[in-house]
């Protein structure tokens, strides 16, 4: 007999009971119940309803309390580490940058965190802190060209919140026991390593996992009535109702920027929220046509949601959005996307917006947010959300802080 096995009740053997069967969604247990308690995200136009009901939306709580955990003033900007808890999964961590001892209200920014295989991390990649984990150094260095986006936005003189979203950073999934499925992916990656001499990160063994995972995520979602995307929209209207009830912030002038995943973050924010007055879409423009079939597997859930196509392309998405200003970043060399649906996206746009309220530029290289373009998104959010003269910030050391927490209010109503 196996020695491992067991005897049945009627005396033969029976192998040794497996083990448990781990969750498939770690942390976030209670996401099905809030998705089936709350109604929809109520949009204030229709066209954005229709957008929200595709994505499955769920409508979000009354705007959170915020605590401050800690704050720290250096290299003429003050910096913030924020926390919230929305009303499922682990709380959020998020960081407020404001350009130190300026007058307010300034106009706000929500700077939004690409994709990038990259879900260890959050919004780290885009702040610069006074200790940054490798995977932010290495999402910065590789994606933005060594440069922390949102500081640098803060440093023109915005308020700006980065926030880590759903399945990201602080709101990433528990997979220190991967569900079965994960499990059995990720053993064969790192049957690889250990084939190729290689020793991962605690991040490259989480993003390797969150890759594989993603499906679940996905498979979750549509059996809830939402999406990633939906779900990620959630956290981001959330976020945007925070950065809108700040006292230092002017809620009349509210922009979005992100790249790649980001950028269709920003779009999608645009188009669901009235606040956005202004948004920039880097490295994330181009027809679902264009798409098909070689560029299908190039891209994440977070834009393939199911029925998205039936309510237009995506360039054309951009016509539910209020904002009175739009920028959109293209890549040449863009490996993710095809240049004929790049120019074709760009002719859309310049078709479907009315003169001035869509700039399309071009840029060589390839999947990065340049200096050169960041310079350039700068300067159109400083122009198009009414930014004031600033004089220069001092450059200052590290200074004080408080660790201890403590409570701001954030006044926005609920979306």
């Amino acid at each position: 007999m196996n020695p491992e096995s067991e005897l049945r009740r009627d005396g033969g053997p029976q192998q040794a009971t497996r083990p448990p069967r781990p969750s498939a969604i770690g942390g976030y247990e209670d996401w099905p119940a809030y998705v089936q308690e709350h109604r929809r995200y109520q949009a204030a136009a229709t066209s954005a309803q229709e957008l929200a009901d595709v994505l499955g939306v769920p409508g979000a709580l009354p705007s959170p309390a915020v605590t401050v955990q800690w704050e720290e003033t250096y290299d003429g900007v003050t910096t913030s580490q924020l926390s919230w808890q929305l009303g499922f999964g682990p709380r959020t961590t998020g960081w407020l940058i404001c350009p130190a001892d300026a007058p307010g209200p300034l106009p706000g920014v929500l700077a939004l965190h690409c994709h990038g295989g990259n879900k260890f991390g959050g919004a780290d990649r885009l702040v610069d802190l006074p200790e940054s984990h490798p995977s932010a150094e290495n999402a910065r260095a590789g994606h933005y060209d060594g440069h922390a986006l949102a500081t640098d936005i803060a440093r023109r003189g915005f308020a700006v919140l980065a926030h880590d979203t759903f399945a990201w950073g602080s709101r990433r999934f528990g997979l220190g026991v991967p569900p079965w499925r994960t499990a059995s992916a990720l053993e064969a990656r790192q049957a690889q390593w250990r084939e190729d001499g290689v020793v991962p990160s605690e991040a490259e063994v989480y993003n390797a996992a969150a890759g594989f995972h993603e499906e679940t995520v996905a498979k979750t979602a549509g059996l809830l009535g939402t999406s990633l995307a939906g779900m990620v929209a959630h956290d981001d209207l959330a976020a945007l109702e925070i950065l809108a009830g700040l006292p230092n912030v002017d809620q009349d002038q509210l922009g979005c920027i992100g790249f790649s995943g980001g950028g269709g973050r920003s779009l999608t924010l645009a188009a669901l929220s009235p606040r956005i007055r202004s948004y920039v879409v880097t490295c994330m423009m181009t027809t679902f046509q264009s798409l098909l079939p070689e560029y299908l597997d190039a891209h994440s859930w977070l834009l393939q949601t199911p029925g998205l196509w039936r309510l237009g392309d995506w360039p054309e998405l951009t016509a539910r959005s209020g904002a009175g200003q739009l920028l959109v970043q293209y890549a040449l060399a863009d490996e993710l996307f095809p240049e004929d649906g790049m120019r074709e996206a760009h002719r859309i746009l310049k078709a479907l917006h009315a003169p001035g309220a869509y700039t399309g530029s071009f840029w060589p290289g390839g999947h990065v947010f340049t200096s050169g373009m960041q310079e350039e998104a700068l300067n159109f959010l400083a122009a198009t959300l009414n930014l004031p003269s600033l004089s220069p910030s001092p450059m200052v050391s590290f200074q004080s802080t408080s660790r201890s927490p403590s409570r701001i209010s954030s006044q926005g109503p609920s979306s």
